[in-house]
């Protein structure tokens, strides 16, 4: 009589977003309702649109090849927008290999804290010529 063991998880998030994320319905839940159902979302949007993020991601022990590091099973993302009365109005969800096709923008924005000195520039490149050769 084997016993299997349970595979040790690290879990982040909302568990079992899919099945839960099923339960709310365009044009007929609301924020109350997604409450109920995903609690308070980990990231919320209020500028463009009022958009409301939920992340499900787990993590299990490698096998012997992987030398005991954690690999990614699930990782999990629905962002939910909601109309001015707060009604769903699009939800959209993204598995693990759905986040793999999102493109991102490679611009980057300058502001005060990103803007070097000229100083700084200086040493960083002093810094790098030095180490160029280890």
């Amino acid at each position: 009589m084997g016993c299997k063991l349970q595979e040790p998880l690290k879990t982040h998030g909302i568990i079992f977003l899919e099945n839960r994320a099923a339960k709310l319905t365009i044009n007929q839940s609301n924020k109350n309702d997604t409450v109920k159902i995903l609690g308070q979302p980990q990231i919320k949007s209020d500028e463009v649109s009022d958009s409301w993020i939920y992340v499900e991601r787990i993590l299990s022990k490698g096998k012997y090849h992987k030398l005991g590091k954690h690999v990614m099973k699930e990782n999990n993302v629905l962002v939910l927008h909601f109309d001015k009365f707060g009604i769903l109005e699009e939800k959209e969800y993204y598995g693990k290999d759905d986040i793999n096709k999102i493109k991102f923008s490679e611009s980057i924005t300058e502001n005060q804290m990103t803007r070097k000195s000229f100083v700084q520039k200086f040493l960083q490149s002093v810094k790098s010529k030095m180490y160029r050769n280890k």
